[in-house]
């Protein structure tokens, strides 16, 4: 079931020390602020949950993961503020995802865009499937993945992140994000994907709680100044949009 409400659907089920927090939209699976927000608070909840060993991030359907920001919020920006509050929701998500005190597997099924490639590279392990590459396009807008680039480069290098950023127009194979270790393993199905998430996250719900705390803590040594980096990006990002080249730019892709 894929939902059809505008501002998005956002579901968790825990069970066995698990919780499966899955979101939804009927854009491919993109994000408008009211989503984001919603899912950063769920994930600051679940950090607090004593019965939650594990997190399982996911995405409704079987095609796209996630196609980022909502375009149409996007376009209606109009004011630094408002700009500056709208790429802050990616940031909020993975400061929450940073912070939450548990170990993340992100589940992801199809292609994804921009924001949505932050947010797995937010994630602590990452499985996949063959249909799963992945593109960021900001640059053909006029603006830059300034607010997710910190998790990006984190996860993939300066390299991985540059070759990605600059190449903004061409898709990204899984085989490729796996290679620079967005994905740890790629499978041809997503029942194959289903069958190891289910396994992954069950072996890892068994071990020692503390341990598993303690290693999401050493993980993310060194970002504890996102909270301030990521909202000057989101600055940087808020400026951006309102510049005229951005402005033609967004109307250009909406015709």
């Amino acid at each position: 079931m894929t939902t059809t409400r505008q501002n998005g659907s956002l579901h968790t089920n825990i069970q066995d020390h698990i919780a499966t927090i899955e979101f939804g939209h009927p854009a491919s699976n993109s994000f408008p602020s009211e989503l984001l927000e919603r899912l950063a608070k769920e994930l600051v909840t679940i950090g607090k949950h004593a019965d939650v060993a594990i997190i399982i991030l996911k995405s409704e359907g079987k095609k796209a993961f996630c196609a980022g920001a909502s375009f149409d919020e996007l376009v209606a920006i109009s004011n630094l503020k408002d700009g500056q509050q709208f790429f802050a929701g990616f940031a909020n998500v993975l400061n929450a995802m940073r912070t939450c005190g548990k170990l993340i597997i992100g589940r992801v099924q199809g292609k994804t865009v921009g924001g949505g490639v932050g947010l797995i590279a937010a994630c602590d392990y990452v499985l996949a499937t063959e249909n799963a590459a992945i593109k960021l396009s900001e640059f053909t807008i006029g603006i830059g993945p300034f607010v997710i680039e910190p998790a990006v480069t984190r996860k993939i290098g300066v390299s991985g992140t540059s070759e990605l950023t600059l190449d903004a127009t061409n898709w990204k194979n899984a085989y490729w994000a796996k290679e620079k270790g967005l994905y740890a393993k790629v499978f041809e199905t997503i029942n194959e994907l289903d069958k190891e998430v289910e396994i992954l996250s069950e072996k890892l719900a068994s071990y020692n709680p503390i341990a598993l705390t303690e290693m999401k803590k050493a993980l993310w040594k060194g970002t504890e100044n996102w909270t301030d980096l990521l909202a000057e990006r989101a600055a940087i990002s808020g400026e951006l949009v309102l510049s005229e080249f951005t402005k033609k730019a967004l109307e250009k892709f909406k015709k």
